[in-house]
């Protein structure tokens, strides 16, 4: 118990400093939120010199010291208030996470699920038949497509077989000629925007579970239970998946629980490059637009995720090695 009390304490002063570095980067940037609006509402300011006041005092703008900022920033998180976005006027951040966070989990979860489960099926099948073709040519071209950055694949598809070829859409998440809602056309129209946005995803990530999985497999299959269950004439797909790829899952399991938690801000640039009305594109945006509270509450959504996904890795451990509990 010790342990978890431990780890628990680590995670909550993690998150802590998180709020307390989200609360204080965006006021460090140069320049100010409200200049964006200057902007778009030229024209009703210079027709109402006191329209600006009045959107700063409906924004929650103050000019008290930046601790009592603070406090004020931390009673409204506690309360679900992520303020209103400048750059969005006059729509609340919580209605944006709403609309964006859907797609994000959509195309990162898919994307991660399957990169993981293809990556180590493979995996898999390549140490059980180590030193063949599959052995000899799936590593080494996994490894160098894992070795390019994501926006760089995503900048090349997008030009291979979106732009030259036309295979896929170019952008966004829908084409907007199909009601959007639980329908078919629209589904399918979804599907359809996020496919080249999912192979670049997996080509990306997919060497790593696949070398990950080979090199436990391989150890595993060294094992006397493997032999023995061999000599028992056992089938060899019995063998391989039952006995060995069994075994040699735990730490691509543990892998892939981290990836979950990294789901909502690791997909961030090929988001913007496809246009996907995603966390990732909508963060980027609201940087340019120096949008201090969509900012701070898609970085907040990011860390909290990150933060759960270790919590609960840690706390795998205590239940699959009760060595770690112990210590």
């Amino acid at each position: 118990m010790s342990y978890l009390y431990r780890r628990v304490t680590f995670y909550i002063v993690a998150l802590w400093a998180s709020l307390t570095l989200n609360f204080a980067l965006p006021r460090l940037m140069p320049g100010h939120p409200f200049d964006f609006l200057v902007g778009k509402y030229r024209d009703q300011i210079r027709q109402n010199p006191h329209f600006l006041d009045s959107l700063k005092i409906e924004l929650g703008a103050s000019n008290q010291p930046m601790p009592v900022q603070y406090v004020h920033y931390l009673g409204n998180l506690l309360h679900g208030d992520f303020g209103i976005s400048t750059s969005q006027y006059p729509t609340p951040v919580a209605d944006i996470l709403g609309a964006t966070l859907p797609w994000t989990l959509f195309l990162a979860t898919v994307s991660t699920v399957l990169a993981f489960v293809v990556g180590t099926l493979l995996g898999v099948i390549v140490a059980w038949r180590r030193g063949g073709v599959l052995d000899t040519v799936l590593p080494p071209i996994t490894t160098f497509t894992s070795a390019f950055p994501s926006f760089f694949a995503a900048l090349l598809l997008l030009y291979l077989l979106g732009f030259t070829l036309g295979w896929f859409p170019l952008q966004h998440a829908y084409s907007g000629h199909t009601n959007i809602g639980m329908n078919l056309p629209f589904l399918e129209d979804a599907a359809q925007h996020a496919l080249l946005p999912v192979i670049v995803i997996m080509i990306t990530s997919m060497g790593g579970w696949l070398i990950g999985m080979r090199n436990v497999m391989v150890n595993t299959l060294a094992e006397e239970y493997i032999t023995m269950a061999e000599a028992r004439g056992l089938s060899d797909t019995r063998v391989m998946l039952t006995y060995a790829a069994r075994n040699a899952l735990l730490p691509n399991l543990t892998g892939f629980a981290i990836a979950l938690g990294y789901v909502v801000g690791g997909v961030t640039l090929v988001e913007y490059v496809f246009s996907y009305p995603g966390v990732g594109y909508t963060l980027i945006n609201a940087a340019q637009a120096n949008d201090y509270p969509l900012v701070q509450a898609l970085l907040l959504l990011i860390t909290v995720c990150v933060l759960a996904a270790n919590l609960i890795v840690d706390l795998l451990y205590t239940r699959l090695d009760p060595r770690t509990a112990a210590g």
